[in-house]
């Protein structure tokens, strides 16, 4: 039983056999689980609404320090997520509404977009676009580390608007919209926000 819930989802690519814990949120009222190593700031799961199917998958791809576990130890924590975060002090920054994340940007230095960091792929792998790369030089910020000028560029945006900040709206764009860099489910979370962004165009 316990390898048949392991197996209704995937591992994520390279995220296998961390040490983590388990976090939740909420979409449309809907709960998810999912694996979360703090050390490295990285999301090791899919988002999981069956709290048996999240133990179970730990189980099988996720230790903690002294090593493996079975699906009984990870369903404590599990059901200890629904309650407690190491991520968020308050509840309400861990849900969410398509609703919500169509009608708005994120706050910079929101849960939501380190999240999104979190999850996302960014390596050497991914060619920024031309208009992305361009805009990112004229700003100033690193292009090895494209994330790390988002939270200037939202602030940018929300406190004048998107009209007076072309190049920030264009990194914006670039990363809220690069849903292709998310792995297994993710996008459900963040798919909407190429549509806040669209918004503020």
């Amino acid at each position: 039983m316990e390898q048949e819930l392991a197996k209704r989802f995937d591992p994520l690519p390279g995220r296998v056999g961390h040490v983590a814990g388990i976090e939740s949120l909420t979409l449309d009222g809907c709960r998810y689980y999912f694996g979360f190593d703090y050390k490295s700031d990285l999301v090791v799961s899919p988002l999981i609404d069956d709290p048996d199917a999240m133990a179970a998958f730990a189980a099988e791809h996720m230790r903690q320090t002294d090593g493996r576990h079975g699906e009984a130890y990870w369903a404590d924590l599990v059901a200890d997520a629904v309650e407690t975060s190491e991520l968020v002090r308050e509840d309400t920054a861990r849900e969410f509404t398509t609703r919500s994340l169509r009608a708005d940007l994120p706050n910079p230095g929101s849960h939501l977009l380190y999240l999104l960091d979190a999850a996302s792929e960014w390596d050497g792998s991914f060619t920024l676009p031309s208009d992305a790369r361009q805009a990112y030089t004229r700003l100033g910020f690193d292009e090895d580390d494209f994330p790390g000028g988002i939270g200037e560029c939202l602030q940018a945006i929300l406190e004048d608007g998107a009209d007076s900040r072309p190049d920030e709206r264009t990194v914006v764009r670039c990363y809220l919209t690069s849903v292709k860099l998310l792995p297994g489910n993710w996008t459900l979370l963040f798919t909407p926000l190429a549509e806040a962004i669209a918004g503020h165009e």
